[in-house]
């Protein structure tokens, strides 16, 4: 492939719902470009697109990949994004690294969860887009109503550009409607003829071409003059007024086509070319680290060459990939890189076009293009590129924050280390996942998007790394504490020939009143009935005994202890014998049942973004998760954010249960809150639990 300059690249994020035919679409342009000689299948793992084994296996997306294609003198560089909500990740690198995008709705299926997650995924990223409604060779296939649904959903900001011509029920070509001209589908190529209008679509294009012709006197005060004085448009006028408007992303043009028989996708590709922004007309600004000074960089070909990492994959067969965009000069082979991130200087010794896992070496990247640079060390995803004499830091890609979580552990003794190690790989490319290694509890916890996310992670773990790893449910961080006071003692005694060991002391126990310090510990002793050279020991014993429990081996918080009153002996008292009297008064004041011990569980305050329809569900739900609604806020957006307290051991399994209320649109974020005592029910279950485990033991 030849290299481009900046005027002549488009990056164009693909985005759509999970299997609503993305990678299918942008394998088709791959045809008609005539990057591939025969289309692959999504259901054959023959896709360029789809080159992972998990992808191949489960048929779908899982990571997003570049397809740079050559279409009448310009490079598109399609980014096709994985449509499950658990790989938000990849949607949302894609996105920090694209100009525009097209969101491939299913003709059939019409207007889902996925698409208006798209749709807000552009709004936050300002992202000129449009909308291609494919499968439109199924008889099921319903345009006007998918278009109607759009226009609901989003807005007058929707304006379908194509009516659909069938003969029959078969999908046979379209009308280009700001051109009103008729076209037929001549070849599987997508190739077409010009025809006629059919009289049965004269209604349906009639009042297309009236919302079309609003819309393009929207975009100026002239042209609405004209428009109320019902003066007719030229087709310059309509072009130019459009190539604005779309570019702005004030009209969102709707298309269509069949991604499986390649309809439409030539004329999909004329207008990427027509309508979106090359990078020439994008604006990026990063900042000079050692001046603090703004860097506006505007992918400007004639500026120091600078570029930032959105994307990294490894692969045990092909190796560690940087994906980079650059963001302004010529970005060349055999030169040093400095990672402002890192602090570290790179030679790059070749540049890459990746297209799904094929390397194409190119010798330069213009401003604006996006490439791969092979096993940079210290580059990960978010990390900016650029000379040590100038470096510049641009921001890093705003990625979803993991909350799912679930423990895991190696199937197989000793391969912790393996496990790790793969696992360091995996988050690298993934910036979504995260590991945790809870010491309280001992085990190993992984966070994700959603259990679907994780369980691809395990299957990836065996695939590539050749590691077993199972997922289980993971411990809650649970307290123990004591809400009433006692006055009890703890005697050590012990003789077995020569000295014996002898340790007694009386204490007072009560709760503290702060659930963030284990223990605080006075000592009232009067008249040296316990030596001061014990009372080190004594507080020793305090330290190692709240970090087990003696009610279900959890810590204990909030545990005041005062030393009162005790014995010794001048030949067989020690240190090590008042820190096992210590022990001893501690377990004897949880055995006592005026000190009445409790567990306490960790409260989390959630929030709940929902449309306003699912309020009284999502609300009901938290109910019977022991939660407490604390309040609603609407955002404004048609979305309440339902703020509530709830027991974190109730949020497990709560995303994919969100999901399912909601249809997938609701979202939720926790933070840890405090602990609060635990339901007698939970406490008694939770301490029979750990006895029994203790048993195993």
């Amino acid at each position: 492939m030849k290299v481009y300059e900046t005027k002549d690249i488009r990056n164009v994020a693909v985005l759509g719902h999970g299997s609503a035919g993305k990678t299918t679409v942008v394998e088709s342009a791959a045809y008609v470009t005539g990057v591939i000689s025969r289309m692959g299948k999504v259901t054959d793992g023959t896709t360029i697109s789809d080159f992972d084994k998990e992808e191949q296996k489960r048929t779908f997306s899982i990571s997003t990949s570049v397809v740079p294609i050559e279409y009448e003198g310009k490079k598109i560089n399609l980014l096709d994004t994985p449509g499950y909500f658990d790989f938000v990740g990849e949607a949302e690198e894609a996105v920090s690294a694209a100009d525009a995008a097209v969101i491939v709705v299913n003709g059939k299926a019409g207007v889902q969860v996925g698409v208006q997650k798209a749709w807000d995924l552009c709004e936050q990223n300002n992202l000129p887009r449009l909308f291609f409604v494919t499968n439109m060779d199924d008889a099921n296939a319903n345009y006007a109503r998918v278009c109607a649904d759009l226009k609901e959903a989003f807005g007058t900001r929707v304006v379908p550009f194509q009516v659909p011509i069938r003969d029959g029920e078969k999908f046979a070509g379209f009308v280009n409607v700001p051109k009103m001209q008729a076209r037929r589908f001549a070849d599987n190529k997508g190739a077409f003829t010009d025809c006629d209008i059919p009289a049965d679509v004269k209604d349906l294009l009639d009042e297309t071409h009236a919302q079309l012709m609003e819309a393009v006197a929207e975009t100026d005060e002239e042209l609405m003059e004209r428009y109320f004085m019902e003066d007719e448009f030229t087709p310059e006028e309509i072009a130019e007024a459009l190539n604005k408007a779309v570019s702005a992303g004030d009209v969102v043009p709707v298309l269509m086509g069949s991604g499986l028989n390649s309809y439409g996708v030539s004329i999909l590709l004329h207008d990427i070319d027509k309508y979106f922004p090359s990078p020439a007309a994008c604006k990026i600004s990063g900042v000079n680290q050692k001046t603090d000074e703004t860097f506006e960089a505007d992918y400007d070909e004639s500026k120091a060459p600078t570029a930032k990492v959105f994307k990294t994959l490894i692969d045990p067969f092909i190796g560690k990939y940087s994906f980079i965009k650059v963001c302004s000069g010529v970005l060349k082979g055999d030169s040093v890189l400095y990672n402002v991130n890192k602090e570290t200087e790179e030679k790059v010794a070749r540049l890459y076009l990746l297209r799904g896992k094929e390397a194409i070496e190119v010798p330069e990247l213009h401003a604006g293009d996006i490439g791969a640079i092979a096993k940079m060390l210290s580059a990960g995803t978010g990390d900016s590129l650029a000379s040590k004499a100038e470096p510049i830091a641009y921001p890093k890609p705003e990625i979803s924050v993991p909350y799912t979580y679930q423990a895991y552990r190696g199937v197989n003794k000793g391969d912790e280390d393996k496990i790790a190690t793969s696992l360091t790989k995996l988050m690298e490319e993934d910036l979504t996942l995260k590991t945790v290694n809870d010491k309280e509890n001992r085990q190993l916890l992984i966070y994700g998007i959603g259990d679907q996310q994780l369980e691809v992670v395990m299957s990836k773990l065996e695939a590539r790394y050749k590691v077993k790893a199972e997922l289980y449910k993971p411990k809650v961080a649970y307290r123990e504490t004591i809400r009433g006071s006692v006055h009890v003692q703890g005697k050590h005694k012990k003789q077995s020939g020569g000295h014996g060991q002898y340790g007694d002391v009386v204490m007072d126990f009560e709760p503290s009143g702060d659930l963030d310090t284990p223990y605080i510990f006075e000592e009232k002793i009067v008249g040296g009935v316990v030596p001061k050279n014990y009372f080190p020991a004594v507080e020793k014993g305090l330290q190692e005994m709240v970090v087990k429990g003696p009610l279900a081996g959890y810590p204990i918080v909030g545990l005041k202890a005062s030393l009162v009153f005790g014995s010794y002996h001048p030949v067989d008292s020690s240190e090590m014998a008042f820190k096992l009297a210590t022990h001893l008064a501690v377990k004897n004041c949880f055995a006592d049942k005026n000190s009445r011990p409790c567990l306490l569980e960790p409260i989390a305050t959630v929030k709940v973004k929902v449309p306003d329809k699912f309020t009284g569900d999502v609300m009901g739900d938290m109910n019977k998760r022991r939660g407490r609604v604390l309040g609603m806020t609407p955002d404004h957006k048609g979305n309440q954010i339902i703020e509530a307290d709830c027991p974190m051991s109730e949020l497990y399994g709560y995303n994919t249960d969100l999901r399912s209320m909601t249809g997938g649109i609701g979202s939720f974020t926790y933070e840890f809150a405090r602990y609060e005592q635990a339901p007698q029910e939970i406490q008694d279950k939770e301490v029979a639990a750990r006895a029994a485990e203790q048993d195993e033991e």
